[in-house]
């Protein structure tokens, strides 16, 4: 049972099979301990999920409403006009039109991220540009880096994920306004926050409101993340009306299920739960990332998602200790082997309460160590059915320069692209080993504060853009508040005047119950 319960990994083209499979495979009871899949593990509510136990008939029985009538309500307890909104039926859904209706020839992503922002574009034949992040750094996103390597690149299209997925990078709000602006001649800007109201680094941290006033910037969202229902499938994107239009005009009538429908339609009953289940999530990343930080070898990176990326001990192999926590503890992490721009040494594990993560941390200490406390489980050795995905790492990014599927098939018959200019940066090199960590005292020590990652450097001029074609509109620099950006939005319009004021939201406890679109109000 456990062999076939293994087996999954590695006949899936995810990254890992889905907990259906997992369950099946495992025979009868509940299925492993989930520190793979990224959702809030505090909503729903109990009370809720009874609720939508009641209602199961009709739900599934019935067609949905459509989707302008979901999205007027999320709108309405978000405070954002409708026109500015496209939801979609998860967010790879909206990843999947941006790219066909936006991304003309090429794209830009720090890597590692979210594999559909490599993935998606590579398969419809676009060349995607990956910039590395370093680990010498803890996979800090250095914008003015990025910048100059999409100058140097030409890159019409530009992606940053905030927080960053697997590493839980983050950004504030004034360095990406600041990226926005500088990129304003790109095809399109795209801000990835779909773990952003995790986050505690900042106040305000989102930019939904200065993406309504720019022409070529959309936010992306996640509903699923946040609101701990992966299955429902839900996320939305803001944008000024004109890019939102394209988006929603493309959509089938009924792309969101009823289940959706039901749960943004009870939210408005919800929202002081939702944010103090925002606020527990947050605890329990300081607590987890203390115990995990105790285990001699075991690297923390800082994180403001609801996930920790972790680097194995020297001489631990991701797949044997992912294999060996779910046959032998009924763990699932997720080894990120196959993440470009990462390897089998790391491991993304979601936030979990603390009752799970003391199971984790036991799991991690036998499987780790044994009985002799610093000694790590060996590599793998040669001839196994495994692969970390380095190697195809290393000729995707390096021997390809980024040209995706076309330019590895080029590698394989030897006909390689021309050289990336130096400006673009290498592959970063392996960093040299750790010392050894010396076994800490039979009781842990108390836990430390993990420290908040600190803010990107905001460069004081970024890289002029190229020399735009007649075909191509110019420059432009920040859009004052009372000035419309290219088919954007005034600040005036986004404040919800001139016909695009949404609705007020209704049955909240007080006005602050429920988080604003930036997803960070406080509880009541």
């Amino acid at each position: 049972m456990a062999e076939n319960v293994t087996s999954l990994f590695r006949s899936t083209a995810a990254h890992s099979p889905s907990m259906a499979a997992l369950t099946r495979e495992g025979g009868e009871g509940a299925g492993p301990i989930d520190f793979c899949i990224p959702c809030n593990p505090y909503f729903p509510t109990p009370a809720m999920f009874d609720d939508m136990a009641g209602r199961l008939r009709d739900i599934i029985t019935y067609y949905p409403s459509s989707a302008d009538t979901i999205t007027s309500e999320l709108c309405n307890l978000l405070q954002l006009p409708p026109q500015a909104v496209a939801m979609g039926n998860g967010s790879t859904e909206l990843i999947t039109w941006i790219d066909h209706l936006m991304v003309r020839e090429s794209l830009a992503i720090p890597v590692p991220t979210f594999g559909r922002w490599t993935d998606q574009p590579m398969e419809t034949g676009k060349r995607v540009d990956m910039f590395p992040l370093q680990e010498s750094s803890g996979f800090a996103l250095d914008l003015a880096q990025y910048a100059e390597f999409i100058r140097a690149r030409g890159t019409r299209v530009a992606v940053i994920c905030n927080p960053n997925n697997p590493d839980g990078g983050f950004l504030h709000r004034h360095a990406i306004t600041q990226f926005m602006d500088a990129m304003a001649d790109l095809d399109l800007v795209v801000i990835d926050e779909s773990f952003l109201e995790f986050a505690d680094a900042e106040a305000e941290p989102s930019v939904v409101q200065e993406a309504m006033l720019r022409p070529n910037v959309i936010v992306l969202r996640s509903l699923g993340k946040n609101f701990g229902l992966h299955g429902i499938r839900f996320g939305y994107l803001v944008a000024n009306p004109s890019l939102a239009g394209r988006v929603r005009s493309m959509l089938p009538k009924w792309n969101l299920n009823a289940f959706a429908e039901h749960v943004v339609f009870m939210l408005k009953n919800h929202g002081q739960e939702y944010m103090q289940s925002l606020h527990q999530v947050r605890r329990d990343r300081l607590d987890m990332a203390s115990q995990l930080s105790s285990l001699p070898g075991l690297t923390v990176y800082p994180s403001q998602g609801n996930f920790l990326f972790v680097r194995l001990p020297v001489g631990a192999e991701g797949t044997v200790v992912r294999d060996r926590l779910l046959t032998e503890h009924r763990i699932l992490v997720r080894e990120c082997g196959n993440k470009i721009g990462s390897s089998s040494r790391f491991l993304r594990l979601v936030v979990r309460p603390q009752v799970d993560v003391r199971r984790l941390v036991s799991g991690l200490e036998q499987v780790l160590y044994g009985t002799r406390r610093g000694a790590a489980v060996p590599e793998l050795g040669t001839g196994t059915n495994y692969s970390s995905g380095t190697a195809a790492v290393d000729r995707l990014v390096g021997a390809t320069n980024g040209a995706g599927m076309q330019g590895l098939a080029a590698a394989a018959t030897g006909h390689m692209p021309q050289p990336m200019p130096a400006a673009a940066a290498a592959y970063p090199q392996p960093m040299a080993a750790p010392a050894p960590t010396p076994a800490p005292p039979a009781h842990y020590p108390a836990p430390a504060p993990i420290p908040a990652p600190a803010p990107a450097p905001i460069p004081a001029q970024y890289p002029a853009p190229a020399a735009a074609s007649a075909a191509q509109p110019q420059p432009a620099g920040p859009t004052p508040p009372g000035v419309p950006a290219r088919g954007g939005l005034t600040a005036a319009q986004v404040r919800g005047t001139n016909g695009l004021t949404p609705a007020p939201a209704s049955g909240w406890p007080n006005a602050q119950s429920w988080p604003n679109a930036a997803g960070m109000g406080q509880v009541g």
